[in-house]
């Protein structure tokens, strides 16, 4: 499937949570969602960006903005995380690499290491808003673990403005 345009309907999945409900994208109709990918658990672009999105958390809580992270990791790799960075939000396991399917955002991808390109399948770190019905209100494809919270909130910012 290809990347979610801004304006269309998030795709609704089911999958487990880190505490191993189960759970789906529409149970949280009525709130907005932060929805973000990540490649894996524990690793060093993954740990800051979580680690970003737990220390501005209460940013989000303020906004009554609801943060779920996917990655291919199992229920207890996700649960593991969680608790080692003391993450306040949802984490949802997709180890079969459904959900990052749906939304386009698993596949061969070449990232830059130490100046060398290097080619992996896996997960391309995104993010999408999506607002109180389900539409896709931003999508990025690609996005910097370090800035992307802030930039998140500033998206939430300017559209309430």
């Amino acid at each position: 499937m290809p990347f979610p345009e801004v304006g269309a309907q998030a795709m609704d999945f089911e999958t487990q949570t880190d505490n191993g409900d189960t759970v789906k994208l529409s149970d949280f109709r009525g709130k907005q969602v932060i929805l973000y990918f990540y490649p894996k658990a524990d690793t060093p672009g993954c740990t800051k960006q979580a680690c970003n999105f737990r220390d501005n958390y209460h940013a989000f809580a303020e906004r009554g903005v609801v943060v779920l992270g996917v990655s291919p990791d199992t229920v207890e790799a996700q649960a593991a995380f969680k608790t080692k960075y003391s993450l306040p939000f949802t984490l949802l396991a997709d180890p079969n690499h459904a959900i990052a399917d749906l939304y386009g955002v698993w596949g061969e991808h070449t990232v830059d290491v130490a100046g060398q390109a290097v080619t992996y399948t896996g997960v391309r770190r995104s993010t999408l808003i999506i607002d109180e019905n389900g539409v896709v209100v931003d999508a990025r494809w690609g996005v910097d673990p370090a800035n992307d919270t802030q930039t998140v909130l500033q998206i939430l910012d300017a559209s309430r403005a």
